[in-house]
């Protein structure tokens, strides 16, 4: 993988050193809230939905002011200080000595996760328009090997205790600052910096060059979906296969590290070649119908084996992100990439924010009821109504610029 810009890695290894974070706790986070709250699994999970939401509420209201900041100071401090945020907040975690610590842990990782805009706006910066939605699936790499060493390593570390994944989160934080702060350029030239304003910096300000652009709406809506659909991995996945399977803590990492493989082989060596071959439009309709079809058909699954199986229809979902990223790239010009980026993850965490209570306790009701896979059957039906939206309302209205002829 050859980088044009030195910048572009330092800035993947906060998405990557952040879903490594994420994904290292994974394994241990059952027994976590078990053993803190003295709960059983089933209220454990309902829990775990909670804990969702109040880190995807922060990450809504930060995502467009870091996006926005970003537009005024530059990339690089905004992405020092979420990842000194990120090493604080999960030495906090690492003793909180009750299920109330973790509420606050959460709540600073939710400020300090909206890195996404940050490091994405760093992509759109040195990368021409024609090529970013290609540039953008190293995003989604980035985040599949997160999922490779996090949760595999959590598996492993979690032999020392419940806290010591929070532990190794936090270190490896802030190493990614003290890199970030001795190597990393600044990709934002000062011509295309604009004043920091509040009234900007909101989910609606982030959006509103999009819709005097005109277009966006549908293709937000179907993002916004399909984003409901997608959190059915983070907010239910060691839970469901808990309950499914009965895998341990061990068994979850690994299965999330092969999850983690796939992604980072597609988005990293496929998603670039697939978009240029058949155009951000098509990508679209492929990822979301093979993501919808694992949803669906996960729900109904009884052999270990078959989830491996699936994971290799879904990883084309890995798709969606980038093309539809790099549409709406598109739409905006170089003074608001930062504030779009922004956007966009304040809009993911509008559906992280209804996602998780929605998933978590739709599974907790089809355990109670002998009927794990409800969950995933929620997430197959968000998929592929994001789908029809797609099919409907986007195909013929999106900006076609380096689409290749069909």
């Amino acid at each position: 993988m050859k980088f044009e810009h030195r910048a572009v890695p330092i800035a993947l290894a906060a998405v990557l050193i952040d879903t490594i974070g994420f994904g290292i706790i994974m394994p241990v986070f059952p027994k976590l809230i078990t053993t803190l709250g003295h709960i059983d699994l089933e209220h454990a999970t309902r829990f775990a939905g909670y804990l969702l939401v109040i880190f995807s509420l922060t990450q809504f209201v930060a995502g467009p002011i870091l996006g926005n900041l970003s537009d005024r100071f530059g990339r690089r401090p905004v992405l020092i200080a979420s990842m000194l945020s990120f090493g604080v907040d999960y030495a906090l975690m690492a003793f909180a000595p009750t299920l109330a610590w973790l509420f606050l842990g959460r709540a600073i990782a939710g400020a300090a996760g909206a890195v996404y805009g940050p490091a994405s706006s760093v992509l759109a910066d040195v990368t021409p328009p024609e090529k970013r939605s290609g540039v953008f699936g190293y995003v989604g790499a980035a985040f599949g090997i997160g999922f490779v060493i996090g949760p595999g390593l959590g598996g492993q570390i979690a032999d020392l205790g419940p806290r010591a994944p929070f532990i190794a989160a936090a270190l490896l934080a802030l190493c990614n600052a003290a890199v970030m702060a001795l190597a990393m350029p600044e990709t934002l030239a000062p011509e295309n910096r604009r004043p920091f304003r509040l009234r900007d910096a909101h989910f609606i300000g982030a959006f509103r060059p999009l819709f005097e652009a005109g277009n966006a709406a549908p293709l937000l809506i179907a993002a916004f979906i399909w984003q409901l659909a997608h959190m059915i991995y983070p907010a239910t996945w060691a839970f469901w296969a808990t309950a499914r399977f009965g895998w341990s803590a061990r068994e979850i990492g690994w299965s999330l590290t092969f999850v983690g493989l796939v992604m980072a082989a597609v988005q990293g060596g496929l998603t670039g070649r697939i978009i240029a071959r058949i155009g951000e439009r098509r990508a679209l309709v492929i990822g979301l119908a093979s993501g919808g079809t694992a949803f669906l058909a996960y729900a109904f699954i009884t052999q270990s084996w078959q989830a491996y199986a699936l994971f290799l229809i879904s990883a084309l979902s890995g798709l969606v992100f980038p093309a539809t990223n790099g549409l709406l790239s598109r739409m905006v010009d170089s003074t608001r990439q930062g504030a779009l980026q922004g956007g966009i993850g304040s809009m993911n965490s509008v559906a992280a924010i209804l996602s998780p209570w929605l998933l978590t306790q739709t599974l907790a009701a089809g355990v109670d009821h002998g009927f794990p896979g409800a969950a995933f059957l929620l997430a197959a039906i968000f998929a592929f109504t994001a789908l029809g939206i797609i099919v409907w309302k986007v195909l013929d209205r999106v900006p076609r610029t380096a689409e290749p002829a069909a």
